[in-house]
């Protein structure tokens, strides 16, 4: 996939929450999501366990285009030398056009500054377009949980990937 020199990704702003609520509700899929489709009354995007400040947003062209949320997988001590992906959605009309990838290189350059020895992510067992970009950019499966998720009649394997940093 060639890159697009027109992604950019920011640290988000609260002023991003409408727009990023939206972007998150149109984007859900049972390809990834393992929560029932979004339904009003809606909850705030941010919140305790993912601020601003932990959001990555990718934009094309000056609109918002995707976002990926970093977050500790843990509340211990002893793990917080390792950054997770906690989430990544791209806007449908954005897909291929290098947003996605955009937000996985910083996701990891933050982390890195950040100075986590390691970066992991969950992903769904069917979702081969994710599990190829995350595979592309050095992450390698770790563990599978066999059959974690029965989404939309079907039982889904839970994918744990990783990578040193």
């Amino acid at each position: 996939m060639p890159d697009h020199p027109e992604v950019r990704v920011r640290v988000a702003v609260p002023e991003d929450e409408a727009e990023l609520a939206l972007l998150d509700r149109r984007a859900w899929s049972p390809l990834h999501a393992v929560t029932p489709e979004p339904r009003p009354p809606y909850p705030p995007f941010f919140g305790e366990r993912h601020p601003p400040r932990d959001c990555l947003v990718a934009e094309d062209d000056g609109r918002l285009a995707g976002y990926t949320h970093l977050g500790f997988p843990t509340p211990l001590a002893s793990n917080r030398h390792v950054l997770q992906i906690q989430g990544l959605a791209v806007a449908e009309e954005a897909r291929g056009r290098g947003a996605g990838r955009a937000l996985v290189r910083a996701a990891v350059a933050e982390a890195r500054r950040r100075g986590a020895r390691r970066l992991t992510l969950r992903v769904l067992g069917h979702n081969t377009p994710a599990r190829k970009l995350y595979e592309s950019e050095g992450f390698t499966v770790e563990g599978v949980l066999p059959e974690e998720f029965l989404l939309d009649g079907r039982y889904v394997d839970d994918v744990f990937m990783g990578r040193f940093l």
